[in-house]
C-alpha cells in the first residue's frame, strides 16, 4: 500500500482515539478538576477550575469538528502532508491525554496538549479548506 493512502485510514483511526480519550475526560472531570486545585479548596476555586475544563474540552470538540468536516468531505482525505501531520498530533495526543488522566497532570497541562495536538492540525485543516473553496485550488 503506498504512504499516502496508508495514512488515510491511520488518520481515521488516532481521530478516533483522541475523541475517546477527550470524551472520557468529559465524564471523569471531577476527578481532573480535583487534581488541579490544593488539598483545600473552596467551591468557588471548583467552579472556576470546572469551567476552565469545560471550556477547553469544548473547544476541542470544535477542532475535531472541523477536522472531521475537512477529512469525511475529501478536502484532506488525500492530502498526504495533513494526513501525517494529523495523525503525528492525534498520536501524540492520545498518549499525552491517556497521562492526563491517569497520573493527574495539572489543568494547565491541558492547553499546550491542545495547541499541539488539537489546534495545529484543526488550523492546517482550515488552511486546505480555504484553499480548496476559497482559491479554487486541487484537494491534491
Amino acid at each position: 500500500m503506498p504512504m499516502p493512502t496508508s495514512l488515510i485510514p491511520s488518520r481515521f483511526l488516532t481521530l478516533v482515539a483522541h475523541f475517546l480519550i477527550v470524551v472520557n475526560i468529559f465524564w471523569s472531570r471531577k476527578d481532573n478538576v480535583e487534581a488541579c486545585l490544593p488539598p483545600t479548596y473552596t467551591h468557588d476555586q471548583y467552579q472556576n477550575r470546572d469551567k476552565e475544563l469545560i471550556v477547553a474540552l469544548s473547544v476541542t470538540f470544535g477542532m475535531f469538528l472541523i477536522e472531521l468536516v475537512g477529512f469525511l468531505t475529501g478536502v484532506s482525505m488525500f492530502n498526504s502532508t495533513q494526513n501525517l501531520i494529523s495523525v503525528i498530533a492525534h498520536c501524540s495526543g492520545s498518549i499525552c491525554l491517556s497521562f492526563f488522566v491517569i497520573v493527574k497532570w495539572e489543568c494547565w497541562t491541558y492547553w499546550y496538549i491542545f495547541g499541539v495536538c488539537s489546534a495545529l492540525p484543526a488550523c492546517t485543516e482550515i488552511v486546505l479548506v480555504i484553499a480548496v473553496f476559497g482559491l479554487k485550488k486541487k484537494p491534491l
